[in-house]
């Protein structure tokens, strides 16, 4: 019996922050992938190796968490002031879909780097020695990211002494500025909180009526306190990943506030919605060792946060979510802010499972809308691996 022999796909595995990725541009995906639809998840999924009812993603490039279960595809952008579009893909790891709802604000650290020497940018527009700007267009939630790039002989520049609490290793900094970054997602009508408030009272069977502050920034986010759910914003990984108890309550948070948001219509839609929304809970600063053994003292940071990503306690935090908790930050009165002490601000420090993070963002209110023209982060990327990747031509 004849077999068909693998295809090969030019392809770059790439570090963006503390997430890692299969990274392709548009034009070399096959045709039928070159589209949305089937053909291009099925083949993102076979990549990646889901789905795999084992959780492991061994006949993949996954690592079986959801930071190393994504995809990103970069184009030339036809958009005016734009110089790439930029597409990402969180795969999921024991169901056969491909979540397409929102950004991975870790990888986006990678994009620029990769269009630059992947030979999707103008030349004229990077530097023999210096830093590129690179107008990257999000396409999942239709917005604008700038990226600085750090350029060395006219070539990306990755290392560096920019550490990164969650990654082991120093590399270059890539500042990233997310432009207005409230989040336009479908029955959310665009609005930075969907419900209006930027406190409300969300009921959840089981666990209680909670006070959430929900919003659409970075990506769609459901911030609560930790101490209302039992927590003290101090924990890591295995305290929560090992719970399944404690799982199924923040699933359910998760829906309940998707609802409450418009993301979804009805709760049994969030089965096939991992990526978004976030939910996250939120602490006054407090001393605590961090997973790689660091010591975090409650001087160090603003706040407390820890996030949940596809159904498990992030083991840093999301750059999307760190956004929003920028955004949050900065509007005086959600639960972000308060954690953090209220009052007006223009950036936090907060503390999450691996150390530190700083964010910023300005925030205005204008006819009683709160309004953020832009938040701002620093992240590192690095290539890992560049050549093919192989997967079955079926």
């Amino acid at each position: 019996m004849a077999h068909a022999p693998q295809i090969r796909i030019p392809a770059t595995y790439m570090r963006g922050g503390t997430s890692k990725g299969v990274f392709f541009r548009l034009k070399d995906l096959p045709e039928a992938a070159q589209a949305p639809g089937a053909a291009r998840d099925a083949l993102l999924m076979r990549v990646i190796g889901s789905p795999d009812p084992y959780g492991k993603q061994i006949d993949g490039m996954g690592g079986a968490t959801s930071s190393t279960s994504k995809t990103v595809i970069v184009a030339k952008s036809s958009r005016p002031d734009h110089d790439i579009d930029y597409l990402f893909g969180q795969v999921s790891i024991d169901k056969a879909f491909v979540d397409w709802s929102g950004n991975c604000g870790n990888l986006s650290a990678a994009v620029g780097p990769f269009a630059i020497s992947g030979g999707l940018i103008d030349p004229d527009r990077v530097p023999d020695n210096g830093v590129a700007i690179v107008r990257i267009w999000q396409a999942n939630i239709g917005k604008t990211i700038i990226a600085h790039v750090p350029v060395t002989h006219g070539s990306v520049q990755e290392t560096g002494d920019f550490e990164l609490d969650g990654v082991t290793f120093p590399a270059a900094e890539v500042q990233l500025e997310f432009m207005d970054p409230a989040a336009e997602e479908e029955g959310a009508e665009g609005a930075m909180f969907p419900t209006g408030n930027v406190v409300d009272d969300l009921d959840v069977p089981g666990v209680g009526t909670l006070k959430a502050t929900m919003i659409n920034a970075g990506i769609p986010t459901i911030f609560v306190n930790a101490d209302a759910i039992g927590y003290t914003g101090t924990e890591l990984q295995d305290a929560i990943n090992s719970d399944d108890a404690a799982l199924k309550k923040f699933e359910t948070i998760r829906a309940h506030g998707a609802l409450r948001m418009g993301l979804i219509k009805n709760l049994d839609e969030i089965a096939k919605r991992q990526h978004t929304p976030k939910v996250a809970f939120v602490a006054q600063p407090a001393g605590y060792t961090a997973s790689s053994g660091k010591r975090v003292e409650a001087g160090d940071v603003d706040l407390l946060v820890r996030a949940m990503s596809m159904g498990k306690l992030h083991h840093a935090m999301m750059g999307t979510a760190a956004v929003a908790i920028a955004t949050a930050a900065a509007i005086p009165g959600t639960l972000v802010n308060l954690a953090a002490g209220g009052g007006e601000r223009n950036a936090v420090r907060f503390g999450h499972p691996s150390g530190t993070l700083r964010v910023g963002a300005q925030a205005t209110q204008a006819n009683g809308e709160w309004t953020v023209k832009k938040a701002v982060m620093s992240r590192s990327a690095r290539v890992l691996m560049e050549g093919w990747v192989r997967v079955p031509s079926e």
